[in-house]
């Protein structure tokens, strides 16, 4: 697989395998991985404090302005070129709705009306889905009872986390549903890149950098559609907003290239479980959120399951 997204999943990781090797770093892989996590893991605070001043829209255009910033200016160090030939180009304009503009702009949407530790946590639930989806639609990639119980403890640790017994009470339902929509839409994506683009001449970073753009084109369209011009630019959101493109989106995508070029996917992908405990961590010390006992439980569920998930036959 060759296109790279700055979503947060093993099958994201994964599919950055391909990647061409790069020069080896200076900074200690560990350390890199550890940023990588902090980046992702506070990427929801980032888009609560952003919802405070802007529209979710308008968070989530911004942020892939700043994102495919980052990703033009990589592109031009290396002189890559942008990927030619119509066929290319539409099967990222799809990658790009489904890996970037509809997850990321639901997950602004969804953080209205739900604490960005509970979106943090949803989001670990793309290995899951990714799971269930690839029974139906990858056969070379067959379930074993080991990953077939993990997906049952998964959505075990998602009711618990939800608090089902107590009937769902205190939870935004519809911002629920957008969350676990977002982390959804990253394996289909990846199942739809997995089948259209897998094995392009292009480099990862041409691929992705297209595929930035793509979306940023796609918000440009529909944002102004849905919201007004802000009448005033609050600073500390303008900043979160910066932050999660210049470095969520664009930074973390080129460290996440180093980490798998260098230790391999297995390893790499092992950030999936640290970001929802630092978005737990961070919500709950800099914005206030509350915590029941629920989350970090069900939030430990929804990770073994996840990691059961991964497992291969002969692992």
């Amino acid at each position: 697989m060759t296109a790279v997204t700055a979503s947060r999943n093993p099958a994201e990781v994964e599919a950055a395998a391909s990647v061409r090797p790069l020069p080896r770093a200076r900074l200690d892989w560990r350390l890199r991985f550890a940023v990588l996590s902090l980046i992702w893991g506070f990427s929801f605070l980032l888009i609560k404090v952003g919802t405070d001043g802007y529209a979710p829209f308008q968070v989530t255009l911004g942020r892939l302005v700043f994102g495919t910033a980052v990703l033009a200016a990589a592109m031009a160090v290396k002189r890559a070129r942008l990927p030619r030939g119509a066929r290319t180009w539409g099967h990222l304009t799809v990658a790009a709705f489904l890996l970037n503009a509809l997850p990321f702009s639901l997950f602004a949407y969804s953080e209205l009306t739900i604490p960005s530790t509970l979106a943090g946590i949803c989001n670990a639930t793309s290995p899951l889905w990714g799971m269930a989806l690839s029974l139906v639609a990858l056969s070379e990639d067959r379930p074993t009872r080991v990953r077939v119980a993990g997906l049952g403890i998964g959505f075990l640790g998602v009711l618990t986390v939800l608090g089902a017994w107590q009937g769902f009470a205190g939870l935004d339902a519809g911002g629920v549903a957008m969350a676990l929509l977002a982390s959804l839409s990253y394996p289909i994506g990846w199942i739809y890149v997995r089948r259209t683009l897998a094995g392009s001449s292009y480099s990862n970073l041409s691929l992705t950098g297209a595929q930035l753009l793509l979306a940023t084109l796609q918000l440009a369209v529909v944002t102004p559609l849905f919201t007004s011009l802000p009448t005033r630019f609050p600073l500390l959101p303008l900043l979160a907003v910066v932050a999660l493109g210049a470095l969520g989106t664009g930074i973390a995508v080129l460290i996440q290239y180093g980490l798998v070029a260098e230790v391999g996917p297995t390893t790499a992908q092992m950030v999936t479980y640290f970001i929802p405990v630092i978005a737990t961590a961070a919500g709950v010390a800099l914005l206030g959120e509350s915590l029941s006992w629920s989350t970090p439980v069900g939030a430990v569920i929804v990770l073994a399951g996840a990691a059961l998930t991964q497992v291969r036959r002969g692992a």
